[in-house]
């Protein structure tokens, strides 16, 4: 399993900014290794978001998002205390799910 995410929610005038790090590597699949070999691509593919258990955020990516990938998106009616989850999955089947409370 990858590292956790980095995520911070901060609530201002009942709009919630979300920042999320990922920790993965994001192989395109056209990079090649020291012998030459081309290294497989690996990368994340969807992104979901929720607040409270309730999605606001769906996205699909693929292999030329950056490694370790930032994303920032804003959540309109997010309270302080409210509970915003970040699910992704990659192309190999892993995924991971952190989640962070609105401040």
């Amino acid at each position: 399993m990858s590292d956790p995410m980095r995520i911070r929610a901060q609530s201002a005038n009942g709009v919630a900014t979300v920042r999320v790090l990922m920790s993965h590597e994001m192989e395109t699949g056209l990079r090649k290794d020291a012998a030459g070999n081309t290294v497989p691509a690996w990368h994340i593919t969807d992104v979901t978001a929720t607040l409270n258990g309730k999605p606001v955020l769906s996205a699909e990516w693929g292999p030329a998002v950056a490694k370790n990938p930032f994303l920032q998106f804003n959540v309109k009616g997010a309270k302080v205390g409210d509970k915003i989850a970040i699910t992704w999955k990659d192309n190999k089947g892993d995924t991971r799910t952190d989640e962070t409370t609105v401040t």
